[in-house]
């Protein structure tokens, strides 16, 4: 349960840099730059005493000045090429947040995120003290066990031992949504790592979940995101 001696502290890393979307993070999403409606999402959460961007731009430092969200300083050149990983991100910063019990990593594309999402996954850490991290993941949506391999032009199953197996009988698995984390600080400057040793898993509605690497990715995310709000 999230009381008030839980501090926590919401970090959007948003660099300028997209070779699939040009101008990613600030491009057009149902009617507004995408990135705020992450700032939004953890500005309404209310369970965050500041959100900031993470950001090596004048021009997305201004757009989340402009929607409320705290911009300290400029990304390092040296953490805002695409090798850069979250974890480099987050160790730039520490100076930021090393007085939070909590950080949360919300990804700036990520509009299909609700503010009750955040608050029942903040909670969830808290209550599971062991965990390291909590990971907002999706289920795929077909069974990996049948997944084929091609070889030569052929296919050919990766594991046949689950060919006839029904599907309600095989294991779900999961992946990274790439929407947020919720970080134990100390476990963090511990490890080093934004996994930490223990990650717990957030597991998102599909209608929240929308990887959005291309211009279909996007058009699909806008749906979700109109069918989520229509009245």
């Amino acid at each position: 349960m999230i009381s008030q001696t839980n501090k926590a502290i919401c970090i959007i890393p948003a660099r300028s840099g997209s070779k699939r979307i040009p101008q990613k993070n600030v491009k057009a999403f149902c009617g507004k730059p995408i990135i705020t409606y992450s700032i939004e999402t953890g500005i309404n959460s209310g369970i965050f005493d500041k959100v900031i961007v993470s950001t090596d731009s004048e021009d997305i430092a201004e757009i989340s000045k402009k929607n409320g969200a705290e911009v300290p300083e400029l990304r390092s050149a040296k953490n805002s090429d695409d090798q850069a990983t979250l974890t480099d991100v987050l160790l730039e910063l520490e100076h930021l947040y090393q007085s939070y019990e909590y950080i949360a990593l919300l990804l700036p594309t990520s509009p299909l995120i609700q503010p009750t999402t955040l608050q029942n996954a903040l909670t969830k850490i808290i209550d599971e003290e062991k965990a390291d991290t909590l990971v907002a993941v999706s289920r795929f949506s077909f069974p990996i066990q049948r997944a084929f391999k091609i070889h030569e032009n052929r296919l050919t199953l990766r594991e046949p031992e689950y060919e006839f197996t029904r599907s309600q009988d095989l294991e779900s698995f999961y992946h990274d949504s790439g929407s947020f984390y919720i970080i134990r600080t100390k476990a963090f400057l511990k490890n080093r790592s934004i996994y930490g040793k223990t990650t717990i898993p957030y597991i998102l509605d599909e209608m929240e979940s929308q990887d959005i690497d291309t211009p279909s990715d996007w058009k699909l995310a806008e749906l979700k995101y109109l069918i989520m709000h229509e009245k």
